[in-house]
């Protein structure tokens, strides 16, 4: 998620006038409204899986480079393309909106260097899970119903049953997948502020250009004291592109056909997928009470945003 959430995390962007167009045309069939349905849904799964994909592919390279490495590898595939795509205006931003961007490159990288360490030391499924605490909590914390606090119970006991003591807990693994958790909470509120300070996509990119320019340094001590094979660096440039280019640009296209709600409700997907990519690609079983706090988590998140008011 994540520099792959840069689209969700923020606000929808605005339709082009030729998809708005084309979106609400009087001349336009009413039969074409379940199909563009269905192509946001499509594109959201797509992107789910694109995301988890990527994210295993990520493990392939973890023994030559490590979390470290592949994550600034990460970093400068994600500048790439969100420069392309943002085209920031670095000398017309104030101190008032360069405050949050710089903040933003920050939470950028210990985001996704947190979850790539998570997935290295707890498996995908978990890290994944333990990551997504961060936009839950929010959407709990933003209401005052009794459904929702019902939810913040359902997902504390899902969180309290995967982190449980056990003769092989990895400690430091689950506390670096909260601190991913808290992370991406960080991420969401501050690409709302940048949202509103910077037009367009400026401002996510300005952050992530200088997020890339901060693991520069990093990239180049890895390359020099564990020099990359070409598999390896396959494999990090790939779980760039799969986790952030792919996401990034699917997400452009689904905010404007899918509506929010419906976006957060997908969104609830991703520990699963991550959780069946991670069985099927990487061979990580999960236990019944672990595959159970799972589905709480995710539960939790779907009855919440099923129920809202809005």
């Amino acid at each position: 998620m994540p520099a792959d959430l840069a689209a969700s995390s923020s606000p929808s962007p605005s339709p082009s006038p030729s998809s708005s167009s084309s979106s609400v045309s009087p001349a336009s069939p009413a039969s074409e409204a379940p199909r563009t349905s269905a192509a946001g849904v499509a594109a959201m799964l797509g992107s789910g899986l694109s995301t988890q994909i990527g994210a295993a592919t990520a493990s392939f390279a973890f023994p030559v480079i490590g979390p470290l490495g592949v994550v600034a590898v990460r970093q400068y595939v994600a500048a790439l393309v969100l420069i392309a795509v943002g085209r920031p205006r670095l000398r017309a931003f104030t101190w008032r909106q360069w405050w949050p961007v710089l903040l933003l490159a920050g939470v950028f990288g210990t985001m996704n260097l947190s979850l790539y360490t998570a997935i290295d030391r707890v498996g995908l499924g978990l890290a994944v899970t333990l990551e997504f605490l961060g936009p839950l909590a929010i959407a709990l914390a933003a209401t005052r119903r009794r459904v929702d606090a019902a939810c913040a119970v359902l997902a504390a006991a899902g969180v309290v049953t995967l982190m449980r003591p056990q003769p092989s807990t990895d400690y430091l693994g689950l506390a670096v997948g909260v601190l991913g958790g808290a992370c991406w909470a960080a991420y969401i509120l501050l690409n709302r502020t940048v949202g509103r300070r910077i037009p367009g996509a400026q401002g996510s990119a300005a952050a992530a250009g200088l997020s890339a320019l901060a693991f520069l340094p990093i990239g180049v001590l890895v390359a020099v004291h564990h020099p990359p094979t070409p598999t390896a660096l396959a494999c990090a440039v790939a779980a760039g592109v799969l986790s952030t280019a792919v996401p990034y640009l699917v997400d452009l296209f689904t905010l404007r056909h899918v509506p929010p709600a419906a976006f957060g409700l997908f969104m609830s997907v991703n520990p699963v997928l991550a959780a069946l990519v991670g069985w099927i690609g990487l061979g990580q079983r999960l236990g019944l009470l672990d595959a159970a706090a799972i589905a709480a988590v995710v539960t939790a998140n779907a009855a919440s945003i099923l129920t809202s008011r809005r």
